[in-house]
């Protein structure tokens, strides 16, 4: 096991997840640990594969002996980031934020392990400090640190400012709060090293300058740092984890595991060794020999990374399952189809039959809507049970029906699903 931050730092710097920092060799010099912290805000009840880079970041951490701090945002959620936004962000009720928690809560618990031992996480939720803020002592004691000028040409404000788009003085205060969590952590748990997106750059150093403005009151010299990591996109451009379907969630309650797996599989040529160096803990050296493979060797590649991602967040059997059923409908047949979406049929209801859109849309399975299924269909992208459908108003009944009581569909080469007959 990596044991300092000489090691870390030098998996982060090898594997691309650095985009701009403080000094580091400053950081070598101060410290024999880095405390580290992410912050994750709760406007849904689930983390997407866009905030996978930040918890691999925190799983090198631990493994290599550092000590990980997860900040769930329930008091700024209430407030609203508005970096990276155009428009102000929904605000949500305390029990929606609540419930959120819960949900983002699951899933930190796959990468971080939490426990009293020198590398053990803490869990933290900064409504612990923010919902009880006095507002003019807060004014007072840590308002007068910060400069109206500075934080106005910060890219969070100056975006929104010089496209005309309102941004309201709840959000202008979010940068505010993030500083005050960086130096309540740095008080309390003695965390010197915050970690975020390219975008939360103006963000953490407005806490670093806070922490160093208060420090300097009680004659005190703290020193902390910052790293950031750079906007994954892939090789068309595109924002990471963002499909036609809509971002690709961490957790199977709104992605399937066989839609995970097969969103890491589809990874294209000149992705793919770049995902491994993010996104799975396989060795550097492993990784810099399949550099070497092309075209359909580069396949095996693309197995070995969604096995490798989808057992981090969806554990071992259900990864094995997940390839399983791969191999099963290339090999068109319905054997280990464990992982595949399904949705359940009455029999009953097959007694007349069903048009086979309406089975396409059924809980939005493979579409979101009877007209989106009726223009897959009819745009030649839809199979029933492996053949090829072009009619819409196909009608499907009992006939339809295959072994164990299983109906398979297909919406192109990439997305099937199973109807299971009740």
């Amino acid at each position: 096991m990596k044991n300092n931050i000489k090691d870390f730092l030098e998996i982060l710097t090898s594997r691309g997840f650095i985009h701009q920092t403080t000094d580091l060799e400053e950081l070598k010099s101060k410290f024999s640990t880095i405390v580290g912290y992410t912050g994750f805000d709760c406007t849904a009840d689930c983390l997407h594969v866009g905030s996978l880079l930040q918890l691999m970041l925190l799983k090198w951490l631990q493994n290599t002996n550092n000590k990980p701090i997860v900040l769930i945002g329930g008091g700024t959620t209430k407030i609203g980031d508005p970096s990276g936004k155009d428009e102000t962000r929904k605000i949500l009720d305390d029990n929606t934020i609540n419930s959120n928690t819960l949900g983002i809560r699951e899933v930190i618990l796959k990468f971080i392990k939490f426990n009293n031992s020198g590398n053990g996480g803490i869990l933290v939720n900064n409504a612990e400090w923010l919902d009880n803020i006095k507002y003019i002592e807060f004014l007072r004691n840590f308002g007068r640190h910060f400069s109206v000028n500075r934080m106005l040409a910060f890219d969070s404000v100056k975006t929104r400012l010089e496209r005309k788009q309102n941004l309201s003085f709840l959000e202008f205060n979010y940068m505010i709060t993030q500083a005050y969590d960086y130096y309540y952590l740095n008080k309390e748990y003695g965390c010197n090293v915050q970690f975020g997106g390219s975008d939360q750059w103006g963000n953490i150093v407005s806490g670093i300058d806070l922490i160093k403005r208060t420090s300097l009151i009680s004659k005190k010299n703290i020193n902390v740092h910052a790293i950031t990591s750079p906007l994954i996109t892939t090789s068309t451009g595109q924002k990471m984890g963002k499909t036609s379907k809509g971002a690709i969630w961490l957790s199977e309650k709104y992605v399937s595991v066989f839609d995970f797996w097969q969103f890491w599989r589809n990874t294209t040529d000149e992705d793919v060794i770049k995902f491994l160096k993010l996104f799975t803990e396989i060795e550097l050296s492993e990784i810099n020999k399949l550099e070497k493979l092309k075209g359909e060797e580069l396949n095996y590649v693309k197995i070995m990374l969604a096995n490798s991602v989808t057992e981090t967040v969806h554990g071992y059997e259900k990864t094995i399952q997940a390839e399983k059923s791969s191999k099963s409908f290339l090999d068109h047949t319905l054997n280990d189809n464990d992982s595949l979406p399904k949705v359940n049929l009455e029999l009953n209801l097959l007694e007349e039959g069903i048009p086979i859109y309406k089975i396409f849309s059924l809980e939005k399975i493979l579409c979101k809507s009877n007209s989106d299924a009726r223009r897959l269909i009819q745009q030649g992208g839809a199979k029933l049970n492996g053949k090829k459908i072009s009619n819409y108003n196909y009608i499907i009944n009992k006939q339809d029906i295959q072994e164990n009581n299983l109906i398979f569909i297909s919406a192109g080469v990439k997305r099937h699903a199973v109807i299971k007959i009740i």
